[in-house]
């Protein structure tokens, strides 16, 4: 008889690790609406270790039912600037020819607010 313990069968311990953080990450790069339960059905592990890799080592966070990430990077910030210069550009060389394909577009909510007193 012995005290100390035996190979086991079944998953590891370590969960998180590089190739499992690399297909977590690709997962929501691909669709950042995926949930929590999606990608532990797809990868076949508990939500704690999952949701630990997001919060963690991907360093991100849900939004608005999307996965982002939780600082902006240089990169991510110059990439407006960058894309903005490019229209400036464009524009100064063909201004009708691209205000005829450019289309811009703007989210507007209006609330129809009705008063429950006579008062307005």
């Amino acid at each position: 008889m012995g005290t100390e313990d035996g190979a086991h069968s079944g998953r590891p311990k370590e969960v998180v690790t590089d190739e499992n953080i690399k297909k977590i990450h690709i997962m929501i790069l691909n669709d950042r609406k995926l949930n929590l339960n999606e990608i532990t059905d797809t990868l076949k592990l508990s939500t704690k270790p999952v949701h630990h890799i997001i919060h963690e080592y991907l360093d991100m966070r849900k939004l608005c039912a999307k996965w982002v990430p939780r600082d902006l990077t240089f990169d991510l910030k110059q990439q407006p600037v960058d894309d903005s210069e490019q229209c400036l550009k464009i524009i100064k060389r063909k201004k009708l020819k691209f205000f005829h394909r450019y289309v811009t577009m703007d989210e507007t909510w209006l609330h129809d607010f009705i008063t429950k007193s006579n008062r307005q």
